[in-house]
């Protein structure tokens, strides 16, 4: 079976949902399961993991509600943006104290642990919480990454993250799945560098010596963590991404 491309990715087109969140899709025809499944397959395969079965029904929750619902955006405050020649390079921001779903990783690769964080958190977003129902998806999802004490690679222990939607902040759902704990989490004051494409500990290297490179010699931000922002799905070739750089007082 030939592999399903982004451009039937993006024109997979919903049947009409109301704004009542707890409606369910309506189901996919078997063999368009079976082309989205061997398409996030395919794209997991690149990560080094493998796509479980039991994955179908969120990928094909999360695909049909893309375009039907629009993705709710963690909030936050845009204190200053550094430009050049009419280009931000890099933007300050606060987030403020919210409550997250988090999940923690520890991987041989730093792919494969936010491949196998975000497929349990998409489960606990397609109704495997103790409402069981679909919660909405906000975006970026957050990975926090430790350097190696000598800076020259990631700790394997990787924290990913979703911010709970807003109708869900003041009482969460909790999760089925016990790896997964909800953190009321402090505000966060972060300097931002936007890059794209797929994040891998090669790709993600760079950028955070490009932000030190414009920044220069800083006392102000954590050398030692960072956090890696993803705003689209894995089926997006060319994703957008940040690196975060944390400020030591919020």
């Amino acid at each position: 079976m030939a592999l399903i491309s982004l451009e039937d990715l993006d024109g997979l087109e919903d049947e009409e949902l109301d704004n009542d969140i707890t409606d369910n899709p309506e189901p996919m025809e078997d063999d368009e399961q079976q082309r989205l499944y061997t398409h996030w397959q395919a794209i997991a395969s690149t990560h080094q993991v493998s796509v479980p079965r039991e994955m179908t029904g969120p990928i094909q929750e999360l695909t049909q509600r893309n375009q039907a619902q629009e993705r709710e955006q963690v909030p936050f405050s845009s204190i200053s943006q550094h430009e050049k020649m009419g280009e931000v390079l890099f933007e300050e921001r606060v987030y403020p104290a919210g409550k997250w779903a988090c999940i923690i990783k520890g991987e041989k690769l730093y792919e494969q642990s936010i491949s196998m964080g975000f497929m349990k958190l998409m489960k606990f977003i397609c109704k495997e919480n103790s409402v069981g129902r679909y919660l909405g998806m906000t975006v970026p999802i957050v990975n926090s990454i430790q350097m190696l004490e000598d800076g020259n690679g990631f700790q394997k222990n990787i924290l990913t993250a979703y911010y709970l939607p807003a109708q869900f902040q003041a009482n969460p759902p909790q999760p089925t799945d016990p790896d997964i704990t909800i953190l009321q989490r402090e505000a966060l004051r972060v300097i931002t560098l936007t890059f794209f494409g797929t994040t891998t500990e090669e790709t993600i290297m760079p950028q955070i010596n490009l932000l030190w490179e414009m920044l220069g010699p800083s006392e102000e931000m954590h050398r030692n963590s960072y956090m890696v922002a993803v705003y689209d799905n894995p089926g997006v070739s060319c994703r957008r991404n940040e690196i975060w750089f944390i400020r030591r007082d919020p």
